[in-house]
């Protein structure tokens, strides 16, 4: 069981005890706790899903096609230049050997790629939500985990079987260098959209909702101290 369910499940807990046992203060700690525990248990659904008649909702599925263009951007501009691909065919030895992007890969900083998402969320309607549990001090958590996944996707884009081959058969080309730019944007764009929003989905997710797993905990605990503040100055 996740901390999510947890957290709204004591909640609700305490709203039956206080209910059925007439404990007025039990009660209001629950419901005031079930309400901050649901209310930011919806939010993280939000994100990652469209829910009919609420504005702003699914908000990452939505910037799919967004997130594609920056893959494929940042691929272009940053490793397939025209002067590291002169630097390539200058060199010795076989397209696996001189094409070898992982040492690039791992030293570019991809923190940009992170600071965009968050500031799509900051400025959906969702932004207000997460200002009042940090802003985006409470996914700061979450940069090394995106990050280490974003690495890992554009290492196996430019590893592929696919890749290489081409990059062989263009080789004796002439006008090799702008050609082989536009097949190698092909390529990349072709594995991008082979990217379901989906599949987009369930990876954000899956590096994410364990931490903002803790905006239910939270708002579960803070709405009970204020529910508890609520009921000891009416008693």
């Amino acid at each position: 069981m996740n901390k999510s369910v947890m957290t709204n499940l004591l909640a609700a807990i305490l709203v039956a005890v206080g209910y059925f046992f007439a404990l007025p203060i039990v009660l209001t700690v629950g419901l005031f706790a079930l309400s901050g525990a649901v209310t930011n248990w919806l939010a993280i659904h939000m994100l990652f899903e469209k829910v009919p008649g609420l504005y702003g909702s699914g908000v990452i599925p939505s910037r799919f096609e967004e997130f594609k263009s920056a893959i494929a951007n940042l691929m272009m501009k940053q490793f397939f230049t025209e002067e590291n691909i002169d630097r390539f065919l200058s060199g010795e030895g076989g397209v696996e050997k001189q094409l070898n992007l992982q040492p690039v890969i791992e030293k570019i900083d991809l923190s940009p790629a992170f600071d965009a998402l968050v500031k799509t969320v900051e400025q959906s309607s969702l932004g207000g939500m997460l200002a009042m549990f940090g802003g985006s001090d409470a996914i700061t958590p979450l940069r090394e985990p995106f990050i280490e996944k974003m690495k890992s996707s554009l290492s196996e884009i430019a590893q592929s079987d696919d890749f290489y081959a081409l990059v062989k058969a263009e080789l004796e080309q002439p006008d090799m260098i702008a050609d082989m730019r536009a097949k190698v944007e092909e390529i990349v764009t072709q594995r991008l959209n082979e990217l379901t929003p989906q599949l987009v989905k369930e990876i954000v997710q899956e590096m994410i909702r364990e931490h903002l797993g803790w905006l239910v905990v939270w708002g579960g605990v803070f709405g009970g101290l204020i529910g508890l503040a609520a009921a000891l100055i009416q008693a």
